[in-house]
């Protein structure tokens, strides 16, 4: 895997590398193929530097023994962020960070899997940036974001799709799925739209009028 990329556009969604399991070479391959900003949560760095990734940016609250001055000569130019503050997560730290920066989009990796109560963190707290920072969190089964008010997109045939909403989500409607919603609601806990699938080749339509849906594309 390349040790050095560069930076074409703003246009380019940055990549952050979490601390949960590992993803596929293959994967990383394709996040890393355009060349992103790469943050790399404290816990995860040498993890990461076993892969020969180029390292932007290190940040984390560097708890414990953790000294991130060691890994300044190993990437050079490598900025280390400082965040001590215990009220966020390192990765919530990692989204105000773009932000504060500029940056429009990010893609995530390695923040599902190992820790259950990081996993489900990781993805319900990106609901909280839905008027800031455009969130996709990935691994090697799936593909989870949030969705407007209206979505669009073509998928072909079976393609596996849930909804799951964060909290209670009203006024859901779709066209093109296997098990449709017309004007329905759903809440996390009683009702989701797990395991639903794409009816034939073509756009699917999802609407919803209130709350925060996430749309989770599997792969398996």
């Amino acid at each position: 895997m390349s040790s050095h990329h560069i930076v074409r556009d703003d246009q380019e969604p940055a990549l952050i590398i979490a601390n949960g399991a590992s993803c596929s070479f293959e994967l990383l391959g394709q996040l890393l193929e355009w060349s992103p900003f790469v943050v790399v949560l404290d816990n995860a760095i040498e993890r990461v530097l076993q892969l020969d990734i180029k390292v932007d940016v290190l940040l984390g609250d560097f708890d414990g023994d953790f000294n991130p001055e060691i890994y300044k000569e190993k990437q050079f130019p490598l900025e280390v962020v400082h965040t001590p503050n215990q009220d966020k997560t390192d990765l919530e730290k990692a989204f105000d960070y773009l932000i504060e920066k500029g940056h429009k989009a990010v893609n995530v990796v390695w923040a599902t899997g190992r820790r259950t109560d990081h996993t489900i963190t990781n993805i319900t707290n990106i609901v909280s940036y839905r008027n800031s920072l455009k969130i996709v969190i990935l691994d090697d089964h799936s593909k989870v974001f949030l969705l407007p008010n209206t979505f669009n997109k073509w998928y072909t045939k079976n393609t596996p799709i849930s909804l799951i909403p964060i909290g209670k989500v009203n006024g859901i409607s779709t066209k093109n799925l296997k098990y449709p919603l017309n004007n329905e609601s759903l809440t996390i806990g009683y009702r989701t739209g797990s395991s639903n699938e794409v009816l034939e080749d073509g756009i699917v339509t999802i609407e919803h009028q209130e709350g925060d849906l996430l749309l989770m594309e599997c792969f398996d």
